[in-house]
């Protein structure tokens, strides 16, 4: 009898099918749009400085639009947040506060306090928290005490100022419910958690984004007054109506820059993006308008006793203003959350434990808060807009300036959405590995994305990010397609071969893309610069080397080794209803025989990226007069050779007698290249083949260091440095020069090397974990559960490699789960945090944590990756 079709489910359905747009509304609206590079116009490519904080009130977006809890429609036309004053603060609070790169002591990073608690595909239903003070908000002690720290300091967070010690602060919860596609109910709950009543301001924002400033033949919308309700009118969006329940007032400004106020313009007699700002905080009356325009709010005054409540109601809907719209406003909420709480149900009925149960449900809703409205068109960006100064001509000879093609403009998981607000290549295959989980034909519409002509470059690179979109990722989305895959077969029985066609196509131009550039010597060796790994090497790989040398990168070679073995695994899956992809798997066979040789004959001069003295892959450094030295770092890079693994099941290669045949003629004719990095020929558990880099000897070695405390092993994952570097710094010497020591550190980075948030990849680090838990797995595929190996080391614990996959995840679970004494590792030593009922539960996913200590650090809503536990939950559960 086949299971029950939640409602969710039945949306999701109809939004596939195209018949129902139910994911047009969302949660899409950024946390941060100032700072970017699409709003930097300045000659020297500071974005942080030509769009600060402080202007954004003030100042008209070009790109997209920041709000706190907002929602829009896919393409941004159409914005709703919440703003607040608490008659204290010098500003309105209608954005996120934060520290730019160089005012943090540890890079960039939001000061403020909220979570995102709920959240469905559909956005039918969604629910956020934001912690506001009732005292006047510390913007300036903030960047005071931040920059009064060095690195060896701990960041200064909002709650180190003691603002919320006597709990003189409201929780703003934030709700939204469809009732319809185009029906969107906004429910603002504000509770005093304080002593004593304390007065707010709740303003609920309805706005456009600007369209209009940058053209000089652009319509500009209108947002009209008629009666209780406002109008909405706008050329292609269409006519909808905003509904505010009992506002105390409702009022209008024009979502323009106000050019007198920041460029000392002769005043215009215009209202601009800030008067709600200038109306309540400065008492000018003039700088709001009572009837029309491009941005409009509620203004709801309230006085909330101690304890106690108030809610605000808003309605958007499509069409002319309808009667009482506020009647079945709660029967809607109710039912979509009911509806949430049913499609949870379903995907968490293996999960017993209801705190492993909240952890994976505010994962999720991470992810899905995460999403974003992302809109660059490099082109324009460069040129600069009709009715705008030109930009600086040196733009076009700098930042992204070999990406005119890029004209990108979607709705897409960001890594998070205040610190990181863009996309970044590799994050967003860990997002959607776990997005699959919830909404597989959206994770599958965005790994395609990607390889789209508007993303990738014409040569076949894949952008990194807006920051550099010539930098390189690590190539993660052959792995990720693989995942969604995997995942739609588990789930259906079959998985979609029409989208793993579609992006093995383009990943052929990608993969193409890496031979080309990044063997530089044509040796199978690959550079990448600093593929993610800063501040765990000797030299800033994104610089060039202060030596005359050349570094061989075990990592960038064993991504590319990785890489083959995803594009081979997925022409054996293509190749078992279409021949034509035996000769393509034969290939990427091939590619991963010449890898994997590479690495053990440098350029074949019997150099090997693997050291026999200590049992590990190290970087090398060959100088210009050909002597070679390895890098005796014990980091991640020693690991990563251990992702390129395949388990291959025999019965898939009877199907393949072509590649049968090729794959054989190497085994005759290149036995030694084959034996190095293959046992195709031997079988393993349930009739398995095997190809990997680090054999069963090296697999083991790598695994011993892993699995040891003193190194890498910590009660709460895998450390991305070894501990034997806390007493035993590496410094590399050559000649006059004399690199800085890389010393084992368990929190933030204790030097700037690499500049900005210098250690952001951190002692632990989600991604890397779940992508070596995964390889323990298919190692355990093919030697089985006789196969054992002491864990932790020293301990006289002998696991299958099943059960060490099981132990290492549960170790990560533990950075957040509560321990026996009811406290959660991510919190560190913030009391208030693992003890008030207000703070225990609500979770913050951050971007590393602390090797020693499992304390969250770096972003602190990096949901993007760190929701990767949520995975870990559901396949200790299967």
């Amino acid at each position: 009898m086949p299971a029950t079709i939640t409602p969710e489910e039945q949306r999701l359905a109809k939004a596939n099918e195209r018949r129902e747009a139910w994911r047009k509304w969302g949660p899409y609206v950024s946390e941060r749009q100032w700072g970017t590079v699409r709003e930097d116009y300045s000659a020297d490519g500071d974005a942080w400085n030509y769009f600060p904080h402080d202007h954004a009130r003030s100042r008209a977006y070009r790109w997209g639009e920041d709000g706190i809890g907002g929602f829009c429609d896919a393409k941004q036309q159409l914005c709703m947040a919440v703003a607040l004053w608490n008659g204290r603060d010098p500003i309105l609070k209608e954005r996120m506060f934060g520290l730019s790169n160089r005012e943090g002591n540890h890079g960039e990073d939001v000061k403020e306090l909220y979570y995102y608690l709920d959240a469905v595909p559909t956005y039918s239903y969604a629910r956020m928290l934001y912690k506001y003070p009732q005292a006047a908000f510390p913007y300036d002690l903030l960047v005071q005490e931040n920059a009064l720290r060095d690195r060896r300091q701990p960041e200064f967070e909002i709650i180190d100022t003691g603002i919320f010690d006597t709990d003189r602060y409201f929780d703003v919860d934030i709700e939204y419910a469809k009732a319809g596609v185009d029906d969107i109910l906004l429910r603002v709950t504000v509770t005093n958690r304080g002593p004593e009543e304390a007065a707010i301001h709740v303003l609920p924002q309805v706005w456009f984004r600007n369209t209009w400033s940058w053209f000089t033949d652009r319509p500009k919308p209108s947002l009209e007054r008629t009666g209780d309700d406002v109008v909405v009118k706008h050329e292609t969006l269409g006519a909808y109506s905003i509904h505010f329940d009992g506002p105390d007032e409702i009022k209008f400004c024009e979502n323009e820059t106000n050019v007198t106020k920041l460029y000392g313009c002769e005043p215009t007699g215009r209202l601009y993006k800030d008067g709600f700002n200038d109306y309540l905080v400065g008492g000018a009356k003039d700088a709001v308008g009572s009837h029309k325009g491009t941005k409009a709010a509620g203004i709801f005054r309230r006085t909330v006793a101690a304890g106690a409540s108030t809610t605000i109601r808003v309605r958007l809907s499509v069409g002319s203003p309808g009667p009482e719209p506020f009647d079945d406003f709660e029967r809607i909420f109710s039912l979509r959350k009911s509806e949430a709480d049913a499609f949870y149900a379903g995907l968490q009925s293996k999960v017993v434990d209801e705190d492993l149960r909240r952890i994976q449900r505010q994962a999720f809703a991470g992810v899905l808060w995460s999403k974003q409205y992302f809109y660059y068109d490099v082109t324009e960006w460069l040129d600069g807009d009709p009715a705008q100064p030109p930009p600086a001509g040196a733009r076009h000879r700098g930042r992204n300036s070999e990406w005119v093609h890029a004209t990108m403009e979607d709705v897409v998981s960001m890594p998070d959405k205040w610190e990181f607000p863009w996309f970044a290549a590799w994050d967003w295959a860990f997002h959607l590995v776990t997005l699959a989980l919830l909404d597989l034909e959206d994770a599958k519409h965005q790994l395609i994305l990607l390889g789209q002509s508007w993303y990738m470059h014409p040569n076949g690179q894949l952008p990194a990010y807006e920051w550099n979109f010539s930098d390189v990722n690590p190539p993660v989305q052959a792995w990720a397609a693989l995942r969604l895959y995997e995942e739609e077969r588990r789930r259906n029985g079959q998985g979609d071969r029409k989208f793993l066609e579609r992006i093995f196509t383009k990943l052929l131009l990608n993969f193409t893309w890496w031979v080309n550039r990044k063997d530089p010597r044509g040796l199978n060796v690959f550079e990448g610069g600093f593929l993610g790994m800063d501040n765990i090497g000797v030299f800033d790989r994104s610089a060039p080397l202060p030596v005359d040398g050349m570094q061989v990168q075990s990592d960038g070679t064993s991504w590319m080794a990785m890489y083959s073995l995803n594009m081979l695994r997925i022409a054996i899956e293509l190749a078992q209803e279409d021949d034509a992809y035996q000769d393509i798997a034969t290939k990427f066979f091939e590619h991963f025989l010449m890898i994997g040789g590479a690495m053990t004959n440098l350029g074949g001069k019997g150099l090997s990226l693997w050291d026999d003295t200590d049992n590990f892959f190290y970087d090398w450094l060959v100088m210009g007069n050909g002597e070679a030295t390895p890098l005796r770092v014990r980091s991640l890079v020693g690991l990563i050779p251990a992702f390129a693994v395949e388990t291959i099941d025999e019965a898939q290669l009877k199907n393949m007698p072509s590649f049968t045949r090729q794959r054989d003629w190497y085994l005759r004719y290149r036995p030694k290249l084959a034996a190095l990095v293959s046992r195709v020929n031997t079988p393993g558990a349930d009739d398995t083949r095997q190809l990997a880099i680090a054999r069963a000897f090296r697999a083991s070695k790598v695994m011993a260091r892993v699995l040891d405390k003193n190194e890498f092993l910590s009660d709460y994952g895998i450390r991305s440095l070894s501990r034997y570097h806390l007493d035993h710094p590496y410094v590399f010497e050559a000649g006059s020069f004399r690199s800085s020591a890389v010393r084992y550190v368990p929190a933030e980075s204790d030097s700037d090397l690499f500049g900005g948030n210098s250690n952001w990849r951190g002692p632990i680090w989600m991604p890397i974990n779940y992508l070596f838990i995964e390889s323990v797995n298919k190692f355990a595929k093919f030697y089985g559960n006789e196969f054992r190996v002491e864990c932790p080391v020293g301990s006289g614990a002998m696991l299958s490699l099943k059960e060490i996959a099981d132990d290492l995840r549960n170790r990560l679970i533990n950075i957040f789960r509560r321990d026996d004494k009811g406290r959660r590792a991510v919190f560190g030593g913030y009391e208030k945090m693992q003890t008030d009922p207000h703070f225990k539960d609500y979770l913050l996913f951050h971007e590393y944590y602390d090797g020693d200590t499992g304390r969250g650090l770096g972003a602190s809503h990096q949901t993007g990756w760190s929701a990767l536990v949520a995975n870990m939950i559901a396949e200790l559960h299967e």
